[in-house]
């Protein structure tokens, strides 16, 4: 699952980048400012940021230089301003791409698309081992202390999902969406919250599948 960071002030534009781009297998997060922009950094990991470069409280210029320093996500920088000055600058902070406004919604999916294909890390092995965890996803086998563990096939999905994605906090609703295939027209969200109870039992104390409270689930990596 993908996550984009979003950092527009102007609320129609955010809200029309969000349609534009989000996916069901991407996750769009708005930020209306620098300073949301900085928590929502600290909450998540996100594969590309979207900053514009002039927000309320700050410059996406600064935000930027943060981002980096901080070693985040790639970013793609928006703007009013078309001055060779002000995408040198972008571009010396080390901003992947640079895209003035007005802009064609056509040409930003393009470019998106593009910054993801450069940072898309190598396809998630179908074996997964942490620590005393083992999960064999082609073979369906899973074991943990190497002791085997017996997951239903909900249970096996909502693992995958968690551990392909980790470090991202995946919203219930999309794990709703993408658990329960089997063209049922509702479900109730309990499910959820049982296919993850029963999970975390069967995995024990030691499996660092976090609640965020008010979003979704994470696998949570150390630091």
């Amino acid at each position: 699952m993908e996550q984009i960071l979003i950092v527009e002030d102007d609320p129609a534009l955010g809200r029309g980048l969000v349609l534009a781009l989000e996916s069901a297998d991407r996750i769009c997060t708005l930020a209306a400012g620098c300073a949301d922009a900085r928590r929502a950094l600290a909450a998540a990991s996100f594969d590309l940021a979207i900053f514009d470069v002039n927000l309320p409280d700050g410059s996406g210029l600064t935000l930027l230089e943060q981002t980096r320093a901080a070693g985040g996500p790639p970013v793609i920088l928006l703007t009013a301003n078309d001055m060779e000055t002000d995408i040198v600058a972008g571009l010396t902070l080390g901003a992947d791409d640079y895209i003035t406004k007005p802009f064609s919604l056509a040409v930003l999916r393009a470019r998106v698309e593009a910054a993801l294909r450069r940072n898309t890390p190598a396809r998630t092995a179908a074996v997964f081992e942490q620590g005393s965890f083992r999960f064999d996803f082609d073979r369906l086998t899973f074991s943990v202390d190497g002791k085997p563990v017996q997951l239903s096939q909900t249970e096996q999905r909502l693992l995958r999902l968690l551990v392909e994605n980790r470090g991202h906090t995946l919203p219930r609703d999309t794990l709703l969406d993408r658990i329960w295939t089997d063209g049922a027209a509702y479900v109730e969200e309990n499910a959820l919250s049982v296919t993850v109870g029963r999970l975390r039992r069967k995995l024990g104390s030691q499996a660092p599948i976090q609640t965020v409270y008010g979003v979704g689930y994470t696998w949570a990596v150390a630091p």
